[in-house]
């Protein structure tokens, strides 16, 4: 899925009006899988001016950034994680771990030939999907508008559940982001 739709689930599942504190560690979960991605990623072409397809192309599919996406991807350390959390009682470490876990689940059937290393380090195993989210040859075609109208019905959601006008803002620019992924890539892929 695109991030900002892992964001906008991890909020709908786990953010509380009037806990904050949950409600940024439920969106930080959510975003933890990709952060790598997006670090190195921003790296090479903002600052080094890698072209986007060698990024995304050749870096994303080489040994080096596989293996960081398998630790911040791996359904072990995101369990372990959450028990160790649940333990605590803590609920911003629950929603954290929870939003986390849950990003895994909602990608785990949705990647083809970019899938992870969902179980390291207990195994290399990568489960290729039939379906991607993004690419057309695996259905991303149908994927993607299902992705979006969740998405949206997720957003009516957070904003029947947050009143206040900040967490509303918030909800109108998550919107913006879900709905704009292709003008996105159409920038990062143009030139």
């Amino acid at each position: 899925m695109n991030t900002p739709a892992h964001l906008i689930f991890g909020a709908a599942a786990f953010a509380r009006p009037n806990r904050p504190a949950v409600t940024c560690a439920a969106i930080f979960g959510a975003l933890a899988p990709d952060l790598s991605l997006y670090l190195m990623a921003g790296w090479h072409l903002t600052v080094l001016g890698t072209d986007a397809r060698i990024v995304f192309d050749v870096l994303y599919f080489s040994d080096m950034w596989q293996q960081i996406f398998a630790i911040d991807n791996s359904f072990i350390i995101w369990g372990a994680l959450l028990g160790l959390a649940l333990g605590s009682g803590k609920a911003p470490f629950v929603a954290f771990a929870a939003a986390g876990l849950m990003h895994l689940a909602l990608d785990f059937p949705l990647h083809n030939d970019d899938a992870r290393l969902h179980f390291w380090p207990v195994s290399d195993w990568r489960f290729i999907s039939p379906v991607s989210y993004w690419d057309r040859r695996h259905y991303g075609g149908v994927v993607g508008p299902i992705e979006i109208s969740a998405s949206l019905a997720c957003l009516v959601l957070l904003w029947v559940r947050f009143r206040t006008v900040i967490p509303r803002i918030v909800i109108l620019l998550a919107g913006a982001l879900q709905l704009l992924p292709g003008l996105i890539w159409l920038f990062v892929f143009s030139g």
